[in-house]
């Protein structure tokens, strides 16, 4: 599983899905589900080049951890364009952001301290169906996995 970006197999998720609030790291508010205003057709950033200068910090900065690519490719060439399709594609790169962070810190903790357990809740998130996925039980099975990890 990729915890890395990469852009050039997502349709824009991170630019469509969440809200921008105007602030040091955005130049402008933002709607959730409401399209940057800097996002082109082809789901590049038209201003990519010049973000930090324009106001636009926090996308520096921001890694969806793969989550991006991992939910473009689940609903396999379609994209957010479609309104049948753009509710459940947030819904579901909502919950993937947070199944990657999981999976980062796992990462983390089996290259420090291998245990099977960590490698089975790994195993548990790469193979999850976003949609009936329990984050906040996944969230506690992890912190506690994580605690044991940084007692070792």
């Amino acid at each position: 599983m990729e915890l890395r970006a990469d852009c050039s197999r997502c349709v824009g998720l991170c630019c469509v899905a969440p809200a921008f609030a105007r602030s040091a790291d955005f130049a402008v508010d933002k709607p959730a589900g409401t399209p940057c205003a800097h996002l082109r057709a082809d789901f590049r950033c038209a201003i990519h080049a010049d973000l930090r200068d324009r106001g636009f910090a926090g996308c520096t900065v921001f890694d969806c951890l793969g989550a991006g690519q991992r939910v473009t490719a689940a609903f396999a060439g379609r994209d957010w364009r479609t309104p049948a399709v753009a509710a459940p594609m947030f819904a579901a790169f909502a919950v993937a952001r947070q199944v990657h962070e999981l999976l980062w810190y796992v990462d983390e903790a089996r290259s420090r301290t291998p245990e099977p357990a960590l490698d089975a809740e790994w195993t548990r998130l790469v193979d999850a169906d976003l949609e009936a996925l329990d984050v906040v039980a996944a969230r506690e099975r992890v912190s506690e996995l994580l605690r044991r990890a940084s007692e070792r």
